[in-house]
C-alpha cells in the first residue's frame, strides 16, 4: 500500500529509458501546446466567427462557456487521476477536448459552437492537470519546477503562435479549419501518451476496485453547483457590462445574489455533505496548501485583469491599433517563459524557493506602481518594459507555489493537490476578467457622461460602452473626450490593480520553505523560511 514514503513510481527516469521519457514528455507537451494555441486561436478568430454565423452578441460565450466548463472538471481530474488512473484520464480528458475542437469546426449556429466550446473545456483542464500529475509522479521535486518551466515556455509559445497562426488561418483558409487542424496534433500527442504513461503503485491497487464504485466517489453535486454559481454570477455582470444596466437593476443584482446563495451551498456540499469533495477540503485546511490557494487565485486575478485592460489602454485610451496594443504583451510574454525556466533551474540548484517567491511578489508590486502612473507623456520605452517584472514575477511564483503545494503533501495527495490549485486559478482567471470588466465600466459610463452632454449624447455614450471601434469614427473633439473617459475609468483599475499585487505578496509569506529533495517522494520542512541548510529527503521504504 503506498503510504507518504512509498514513490510513487517504482523507478525515477534516470533508470529509466531516456528514450522513454523523452516520449512521454512530448506527449505531455504537446498537449500543454496544442492546449494554449487553441486559447488565442479562439480569442483571435471571435470577432470572425461571430460575424459568419450571424450571432456577434454571443460571440463572448465562447470563452465563457469554455473557461465554466474548464473550471468546473479541472479538479475533478485530481481525484479521477488516482481513482481511475493516470492513463485513463489523460485519454479521456484529450479525447473530450479534441471531440470538442472537431465537432466546433462543424457547427451550423452559435448556440452548437458554445455547447462544443464546453465540451472541449471539460477535456482541456483534464491535459492540464493530469500532465502535471504524470510529471510528478516521474522526477524528482528539486527538478520538477524545472520540468515545470519548459511546460509554461512551451504554454508561452502555443500563445504566442496561436494569435497570428488564427488570423491567418481565418483571412485564407477559413475558420472551421483552426478548430480541425489540431485533431492530427492531438492524435500525436495522445498515442505517445498511451504507450509511454506508467501507473504508481496507488493506481494499481485500487485496480481492484470495480468501475462503479469508482465512479460513484466522484463529486458531481460539488461541480455542478460550482457551475451553476459561476454562471449565474457571469450571467449578472453580463447584465452589467455588456447591456450597460446600472447596479440597482434587479437583472444585475437578483443574479449577484443568487450567485452567492448557489456558492453557499457549493461551499455547504464540499465542506458537509461530499465523502470525496472536489475542493480537497482536508487538504486546503493544511497551512501551505491554503495559502498557496489564495496566493493562485489572486494571482490569476490580477494577471487576466492586466492581460485584459492593458490592451484596453492602448486602443481605447491612446487610440492605437490592435497589433500596437499586443506588442506590447510580448516582453511579458518572453519574461513569463524565461522566468519560468530560470525559476526552475533556481530551485534544481539551491532546493530553495522561499526567498525567489518573495522577491517576485515585490517586482510585481512594483511593475503595478508603474502601470498605474502611465500617461499620455510616458515614454515608449517605459510602456513596452513596465509589464516585464510582472512576467517574471507571476513565472517565478506559480513555478515555486506549486513546488511547495507538491512537497507539503503526501505523495497519494499530489493528484489532489494539483487540482486543488489548478481550481483556484481557473476560478480567478473567470473573475479577473468580469469583476475588472464591471469596474471599468461603472467608472467609464460616469466619465463619459460627465465630458459627453447634449443632444444625442445618451446613444454616443452607449456606442461607445459597447465598442471601442466605434471611438475612431467620431469627431476629433469626441474622440478626444471618449479616450480620456477610457484614461480615468483604466488609471482607477490600474490602481486597484496595486491593492491587488500588495494582497498577493502578503498571501505567499505564510508559504512554508520546504527541502526539496533529489529522490521521488514528500519533502519535510526545511525549518523558517530562508534558514534551512540542509536537503532532508524522507526516508524511503
Amino acid at each position: 500500500m503506498a503510504t507518504e514514503r512509498t514513490p510513487l513510481v517504482p523507478k525515477s527516469p534516470a533508470e529509466a529509458s531516456r528514450r522513454d521519457f523523452a516520449l512521454l514528455l512530448t506527449g505531455i507537451w504537446s498537449l500543454t501546446f496544442i492546449s494554449s494555441l487553441d486559447l488565442t486561436i479562439v480569442a483571435t478568430l471571435i470577432s470572425t466567427i461571430g460575424s459568419s454565423l450571424e450571432s456577434m452578441q454571443l460571440s463572448s460565450w465562447l470563452g465563457t462557456a469554455y473557461l465554466l466548463s474548464l473550471t468546473a472538471c479541472t479538479p475533478l481530474y485530481g481525484r479521477l487521476a488516482n481513482v481511475l488512473g493516470r492513463r485513463p484520464c489523460v485519454l479521456f480528458a484529450g479525447t473530450l477536448f479534441g471531440l470538442g475542437t472537431i465537432l466546433c469546426g462543424f457547427a451550423q449556429n452559435m448556440p452548437q459552437l458554445i455547447a462544443c466550446r464546453a465540451l472541449a473545456g471539460m477535456g482541456g483542464g483534464g491535459m492540464t492537470v493530469v500532465g502535471s500529475v504524470i510529471i510528478s509522479d516521474s522526477v524528482s521535486l528539486k527538478s520538477r519546477g524545472l520540468y515545470q518551466g519548459f511546460a509554461n515556455l512551451l504554454f508561452g509559445l502555443g500563445s504566442a503562435v496561436g494569435a497570428p497562426l488564427g488570423g491567418w488561418i481565418g483571412d485564407t483558409i477559413g475558420w472551421r479549419a483552426a478548430f480541425l487542424f489540431q485533431a492530427p496534433l492531438l492524435s500525436c500527442g495522445l498515442t505517445l501518451l498511451f504507450l509511454k504513461v506508467r501507473e504508481p503503485p496507488l493506481v494499481l491497487n485500487a485496480a481492484r476496485t470495480t468501475l462503479l464504485a469508482k465512479l460513484k466517489r466522484i463529486d458531481y453535486a460539488g461541480a455542478v453547483s460550482l457551475v451553476a454559481a459561476l454562471l449565474t454570477f457571469l450571467v449578472g455582470m453580463n447584465y452589467k457590462t455588456t447591456a450597460g444596466h446600472e447596479w440597482g437593476d434587479p437583472r444585475v443584482w437578483g443574479y449577484l445574489v443568487a450567485a452567492a446563495v448557489l456558492l453557499l451551498g457549493f461551499l455547504a456540499v464540499e465542506f458537509k455533505f461530499a465523502v470525496e469533495p472536489i475542493m480537497a477540503v482536508t487538504i486546503l485546511k493544511q497551512r501551505t496548501p491554503f495559502f498557496v490557494a489564495i496566493h493562485n487565485f489572486i494571482l490569476s486575478v490580477l494577471s487576466f485583469s492586466i492581460l485584459y485592460n492593458t490592451p484596453l489602454y492602448f486602443t481605447a485610451a491612446r487610440l492605437r491599433t490592435s497589433a500596437n496594443a499586443g506588442s506590447h504583451l510580448i516582453p511579458n510574454s518572453a519574461c513569463v517563459a524565461v522566468g519560468s525556466l530560470f525559476a526552475g533551474w533556481y530551485m534544481r540548484r539551491t532546493g530553495r524557493y522561499w526567498k525567489l517567491q518573495a522577491l517576485a511578489g515585490l517586482g510585481i508590486i512594483a511593475a503595478n506602481c508603474v502601470l498605474a502612473s502611465w500617461t499620455r507623456r510616458t515614454p515608449e520605452w517605459v510602456l513596452y518594459t513596465t509589464l516585464m517584472p510582472m512576467g517574471f514575477g507571476s513565472a517565478f511564483t506559480l513555478t515555486t507555489t506549486l513546488l511547495a503545494l507538491i512537497a507539503s503533501v503526501p505523495t497519494d495527495d499530489i493528484p489532489l493537490a494539483t487540482g486543488l490549485s489548478y481550481l483556484f486559478r481557473t476560478t480567478g482567471q473567470v473573475l479577473g476578467v468580469s469583476l475588472s470588466a464591471a469596474l471599468t465600466q461603472t467608472i467609464l459610463a460616469r466619465e463619459l457622461r460627465v465630458r459627453i452632454v447634449g443632444e444625442g449624447a445618451d446613444e454616443i455614450i452607449a456606442k461607445i460602452l459597447a465598442s471601442t471601434a466605434y471611438i475612431h469614427t467620431l469627431p476629433t473633439e469626441l474622440q478626444n473626450k471618449a479616450s480620456e473617459s477610457w484614461m480615468r475609468a483604466l488609471h482607477v483599475v490600474f490602481l486597484c490593480h496595486i491593492v491587488v499585487a500588495v494582497c498577493l505578496f502578503l498571501s505567499s509569506l505564510p508559504v512554508e520553505e520546504l527541502a526539496l529533495p533529489d529522490t521521488l517522494g514528500s519533502a519535510q520542512p526545511a525549518g523558517p523560511p530562508g534558514t534551512a541548510d540542509a536537503e532532508t529527503p524522507r526516508e524511503e521504504s
